[in-house]
């Protein structure tokens, strides 16, 4: 058995998920009771989520504000997610606030992962991986991504680096 295989027996293969969208302009939308409020990022971490046969336990999306955030994100730990997506906010504007706020939450960051995103994400879409300041960390436990608000951002941390290794960091952060 490889030691990645090792690492990874006996964790436990389903979680609790809590999906964050941030993004003043679909939070707009929703508060105006829009049906479609564009929300493409929450929509593909669903499918992502559920495919891999992990439950949603929360959707939110939320305005880029400081309080809100903090909000939804204290919301989304209490809901008994063991993990929560974010998107949105990681970038490089005066409106992105996302890794801030969720920084103060973490007890451990877990730089591995935003390394390995811009990574994956250099090898599609170039040097401008560099604007990405995609986030992760362990909270009491439970863990937060924080991925930057493109559909396709999302489906390429979820399919290539959260879902094939989210049992194995959820062994270690409760260890």
């Amino acid at each position: 058995m490889s030691t990645p295989a090792k690492h990874k027996k006996g964790a436990k293969k389903h979680y609790k998920c809590a999906i964050l969208t941030i993004s003043t302009s679909k939070y707009r939308n929703k508060e105006e009771g829009e049906a479609d409020i564009g929300d493409l990022s929450g929509k593909i971490a669903n499918e992502f989520v559920t495919k891999n046969g992990h439950e949603v336990v929360y959707h939110d999306v939320l305005p880029d504000k400081e309080d809100k955030i903090y909000e939804g994100i204290t919301k989304a730990l209490d809901t008994g997610a063991d993990f929560i997506i974010t998107s949105g906010g990681t970038g490089l504007t005066k409106n992105d606030i996302t890794i801030e706020v969720v920084s103060e939450f973490a007890d451990k960051r877990i730089p591995g992962f935003g390394e390995l995103f811009r990574l994956k994400s250099y090898e599609e879409i170039g040097t401008a991986a560099i604007l990405s300041r995609a986030f992760a960390g362990a909270v009491n436990g439970k863990v937060i991504f924080c991925l930057p608000g493109s559909p396709d951002a999302v489906g390429l941390a979820l399919e290539q680096i959260i879902m094939p290794e989210i049992a194995h960091i959820m062994k270690h952060v409760r260890e």
